[in-house]
């Protein structure tokens, strides 16, 4: 998949500034796919070119001028054909810490567990901004109120899905934790 489908995604929400879909990118898509702002700035120039998006100039005083997008029906229609067709592979995990701890044997088990521990309280602080993101999606409204009512649903559902992921980080850390907790007597023992 191409950063392309990511942004029409976040434009389905409505006009949006390139600012605001970096922020969008921040809160409700860096569960699942990742993109630097220069990155997304070079994608709605092409989406642009493209004729999927518009750009519309804001006029601003005391600050420099700003451009709003939009889809455009064409950009709908791409976005609607890409939705309905199957992803071309599974997923996989490509994550630094895990050849880490594969490589962990021999190696310093308090860098180990800092490693983890540092993974840990990423996974809370991505956890806490995505209860505060459903709390604000839900609006006082029961999980089920929202998904019945609501006129979108796929923020929410995704949303889920990255909730879901920082909750198996976190039984994934604490279990990774008491191992070595357990193993730290075998650890000083061996030297």
């Amino acid at each position: 998949m191409s950063l392309k489908y990511a942004v029409l995604a976040a434009l389905l929400e409505g006009e949006a500034s390139g600012y605001e879909l970096s922020k969008v990118f921040d809160v409700s898509l860096a569960n699942f796919w990742a993109a630097t702002p220069q990155q997304l700035y070079r994608e709605l120039e092409r989406l642009a070119q493209d004729g999927l998006i518009e750009a519309r100039v804001v006029r601003q005083e005391r600050r420099p001028d700003k451009r709003m997008f939009t889809l455009t029906e064409a950009g709908r229609q791409d976005l609607r054909a890409f939705a309905g067709t199957p992803p071309r592979r599974p997923t996989v995990i490509r994550d630094e810490l895990l050849i880490k701890i594969q490589a962990m044997d021999g190696a310093d088990p308090e860098a180990t567990r800092a490693l983890v521990e540092e993974r840990e309280a990423w996974a809370r602080g991505k956890l806490a901004r995505y209860e505060r993101v459903r709390e604000r999606l839900l609006a006082g409204r029961s999980e089920e109120e929202y998904l019945r009512e609501a006129d979108r649903i796929g923020p929410y559902l995704t949303l889920m899905g990255g909730i879901a992921f920082e909750e198996e980080n976190l039984r994934w850390c604490a279990r990774v934790l008491t191992i070595l907790e357990q193993r730290a007597p075998l650890g000083r023992a061996d030297r």
